[in-house]
């Protein structure tokens, strides 16, 4: 029989999906706001209010992947038809492209850190969430004694503010040769995501219905063998959800990365940091263009793995 409802309840509901469209637009204002001003000309990408209307253009894009002056002298009309498209568009914004003593166009190092980027994200967090695994299964199949304080001192460790440990942890790294390498920052942030790992996976081992495994086992079957056959295939939407939480934490990581990158491992947060000023000032469309390709990354990865990450959300909400 289907369920009666009244006019309030419709008109209830009616304003609770009016509340929710609010408050999502309330929260993707700030990513169009990003992503508009990352093309918008420079002139109208402070402007108040914002400009919603405009003819789009690459040139922030086209800064980002160069080295740029300040222009001191405006280029002859011969030089200026000879320059390639994408240098008159530098040309217009009262900017010219740096060139080394040969001629060649000297190009920015923002590939380079969006690569070290994902290279440290994505090797951290496999590893954190393959030893997360492995370590939640133990304490929810093989719970020792006071196995709730062990947790709980696991987790605090993931809880402690970076600035109370970046100190010691800088001064160790420096003296074990760490500091500025891959290694030591995959190292660093691999330790801080196996709390949070073991904490999210654990709850989805508990979940699990063990009559299964059970059985399994008086059947002759190992106890890897029921891990790899029987546990790991029912949380893997577990798992997604916790390698894209985990990989977001990473992803956004400033401070760890701000002191223990070199030159050649920097991140992109870190190389933002640094475009900030110069010799003309903030160039938000340039920060702009930045901050909407370092999106990129998480939405698709979080698009990939949307159906996994809504089941690992929602694991354990209906109980049998």
């Amino acid at each position: 029989m289907a369920a009666v409802t009244t006019s309030a309840e419709r008109n209830l509901n009616r304003m609770a999906i009016v509340g929710v469209l609010i408050v999502t637009m309330i929260f993707l204002a700030p990513i169009y706001w990003i992503a508009s001003t990352a093309f918008k000309p420079r002139n109208l990408s402070t402007t108040v209010p914002p400009t919603v209307v405009f003819t789009p253009e690459i040139s922030p894009f086209v800064k980002l992947f160069t080295k740029r002056s300040q222009m001191r002298q405006q280029p002859t009309p011969e030089e200026y038809a000879a320059a390639p498209w994408w240098e008159r568009i530098v040309f217009d914004g009262g900017e010219k492209i740096t060139r080394d003593g040969k001629g060649n166009v000297q190009w920015s190092g923002y590939p380079n850190r969006f690569m070290n980027s994902l290279i440290v994200a994505i090797i951290s967090t496999v590893l954190a969430v393959g030893m997360g695994t492995f370590t939640a299964y133990g304490f929810s199949r093989f719970p020792l004694k006071d196995n709730d304080t062990y947790l709980f001192i696991i987790l605090t460790t993931r809880m402690m503010p970076a600035i109370v440990v970046i100190i010691p942890i800088f001064l160790m790294f420096r003296l074990a040769g760490l500091a500025g390498t891959y290694a030591g920052i995959i190292l660093l942030y691999t330790a801080f995501n196996i709390p949070f790992s073991v904490w999210m996976i654990k709850s989805f081992f508990d979940e699990l219905n063990r009559e299964v495994e059970d059985a399994a086992r008086m059947d002759g079957s190992s106890e890897a063998r029921v891990f790899f056959k029987i546990c790991l295939p029912q949380v893997t939407a577990g798992l997604a959800a916790t390698f894209v939480f985990g990989l977001i934490l990473t992803w956004n990581e400033f401070l760890f990365a701000l002191l223990l990158t070199g030159v050649e491992t920097r991140t992109v947060p870190v190389a933002m940091a640094r475009t900030l000023g110069g010799e003309i000032g903030v160039d938000y469309g340039l920060l702009a263009a930045i901050v909407t390709l370092f999106l990129i990354p998480i939405i698709v990865v979080t698009f990939l793995l949307q159906n996994q990450l809504l089941r690992g959300v929602t694991f354990g909400t209906v109980r049998r």
